[in-house]
């Protein structure tokens, strides 16, 4: 962690870059990043503290440790890989037509693309999600046309689905969705821990015209239990540049558009 001093971070950006140099190393100490953000030791196991509360990290004396990834709250999956996400949700939202109806899957990244709808310039479009905080983040924009199915909510991800959700889906039809990814892989596709979510985003896929994944390259080459989408399902993937250039080309040759930002 001998890295150059990072001072004046607001506290939400401080903790985002100690939840990436876990990621990188492992483990951090208090006293390196004291000095790391040229701040006090008593402010960084504040920060320590607070993301251990939330399950992004595991406090220990004098420092913390990395969790497994895996099924982790909404609250400490936005901190996670942040400013990729920013750049594949305004590539997404780029894509966006006026009068179209788009469908916005569970996850940080589409939570991302709705803050960008909040800002575009729109008459009307329809926007249909099964996402309560995607929701709530589009409640207010006139232009939005919201649509939610039912459904039982996971709070983990504060998403409705279930049979439901899927019997509401039944009868729309939607120009492009917009799918987040617990997991890519280039030979099998777009996968999930959660059977229930899988079955729902299958429903999505049927009623859209066009599949957009949106997840950053740590997902990429990453496989969990249920399959969302077999590769061949998937029109566009848009990632960040780190994306592994082997999982990025065998997309590409079975046909995926992909597009790094």
């Amino acid at each position: 962690m001998s890295q150059p001093t990072e001072q004046g971070l607001l506290i939400e950006e401080r903790r985002r870059r100690i939840c990436a140099l876990l990621r990188e190393h492992g483990r951090v100490t208090v006293e390196a990043l004291a000095a790391r953000f040229g701040t006090s030791q008593v402010t960084i196991r504040a920060d320590l503290t607070a993301l251990d509360a939330t399950g992004a990290l595991t406090r220990t004396h004098g420092g913390a440790v990395n969790v497994e990834e895996g099924d982790q709250p909404l609250g400490v999956k936005q901190l996670q890989h942040h400013g990729e996400k920013l750049r594949i949700a305004e590539a997404a939202a780029a894509l966006i037509r006026e009068g179209e109806t788009i469908i916005l899957d569970s996850g940080t990244t589409t939570a991302e693309i709705a803050r960008r709808i909040r800002k575009l310039d729109f008459k009307s479009i329809n926007v249909i999600t099964n996402a309560l905080n995607i929701a709530a983040l589009l409640i207010d924009v006139p232009a939005v046309r919201l649509i939610m199915p039912g459904g039982i909510l996971r709070r983990e991800s504060n998403s409705l689905s279930g049979h439901i959700a899927q019997a509401a889906l039944a009868n729309l039809q939607a120009d492009r969705l917009y799918l987040g990814a617990d997991g890519l892989d280039p030979e099998l596709g777009v996968m999930t821990p959660h059977l229930a979510e899988a079955e729902l985003n299958a429903e999505m896929i049927r009623i859209s015209r066009q599949v957009v994944v949106v997840a950053d390259s740590s997902k990429l080459r990453r496989r969990n239990i249920s399959l969302i989408a077999k590769v061949e399902q998937i029109n566009v993937l848009i990632t960040d540049r780190a994306a592994p250039p082997e999982a990025v080309e065998a997309l590409r040759q079975r046909g995926v558009e992909v597009r790094l930002v």
